[in-house]
């Protein structure tokens, strides 16, 4: 049994390929800042960690409408929960028609320091744009979707489009980044106490940051009247990421007066990806395509 076991373990934990087969490399060359030194790895459960070359999951429908989303997982930018969050939004995703990129970007930790994950969500956007023809894209109807810190992840790209984190190597950057609305589900998003107890802080920003680089990456404070419209969902009962996040996100686009829909569950906890079903949380992908067939963004 013991034996049984450990093979098992072994196997759940085998290198993932460097990309898997139709996966989409951001950068033609190696990414800015470089990645990680060891291969791949993916978990039984579809965590992935050890990003070398960052790349989109590409999950085209047949009948396609012209909208499409980059979704981007969550782990405490850790690790990248892509079998519980990404694959199967991506998939619900593809089915109502809208083109899905799964982003699987570089953890600060591992190689390219801070700025990686953020140049890889920017590139994605851009890349995401530039081909928007050849996949039956709107151009216009590109959005964003994050989950925890993947939501962090999608709110920085959302605020701070343009900024300046690589230098431009061909002309894809010189495409928009701006994704054209954002969804942050369960979202880790400001980096000011006492709300700042998550891991995603931590990875970021340390022990004892100074007031600058929490501001730098609290998405609340990055609002202005260029961030697109925004879509957010989280319960009260969130041990992780306290809905705090949701509510000063909130208030800000209010202040910007930037559209904003706010969906705050009794209970659900976090992580609940998709929603299991008969939950509270499991609503969200109904009313987010009510928020999108309106026209809100």
């Amino acid at each position: 049994m013991k034996r049984l076991l450990a093979v098992v373990f072994a196997f759940a934990c085998l290198p993932a390929p460097a990309m898997p087969a139709g996966a989409i490399r951001l950068w033609p060359g190696a990414p800015p800042g470089g990645g990680a030194a060891a291969a791949q790895q993916q978990s039984g459960k579809g965590s992935i960690t050890q990003v070398a070359q960052p790349y989109l999951v590409a999950h085209l429908p047949a009948q396609p409408n012209g909208m499409a989303m980059l979704v981007i997982s969550g782990g405490g930018y850790a690790h990248i929960e892509a079998g519980r969050e990404s694959a199967p939004a991506a998939a619900w995703l593809q089915a109502q028609g809208i083109a899905a990129f799964e982003l699987v970007y570089r953890l600060p930790q591992e190689g390219g320091g801070v700025p990686a994950p953020f140049q890889d969500a920017q590139r994605a956007m851009r890349l995401i744009r530039s081909r928007a023809v050849a996949w039956h894209i709107d151009p216009a109807r590109i959005g964003v979707l994050g989950f925890s810190a993947g939501a962090h992840l999608a709110g920085i790209t959302a605020a701070r489009p343009d900024a300046p984190l690589a230098p431009a190597i061909d002309a894809v950057d010189a495409v928009s980044a701006r994704p054209d609305f954002a969804v942050l589900l369960y979202p880790v998003l400001t980096m000011q106490a006492p709300f700042d107890t998550t891991h995603a802080k931590k990875i970021l920003l340390g022990a004892a940051p100074g007031q600058g680089a929490r501001d730098a990456l609290s998405v609340e404070l990055l609002v202005d009247g260029r961030t697109p419209p925004v879509f957010l969902a989280q319960s009260l009962d969130d041990s992780v990421a306290p809905v705090d996040n949701s509510l000063l996100m909130f208030a800000a686009l209010r202040r910007a007066h930037v559209p904003v829909a706010l969906h705050i569950f009794q209970y659900g906890g976090h992580g609940w990806g998709v929603g299991k079903a008969g939950s509270e949380p499991a609503a969200w992908p109904q009313l987010l395509l009510a928020w999108l067939r309106a026209g809100s963004y």
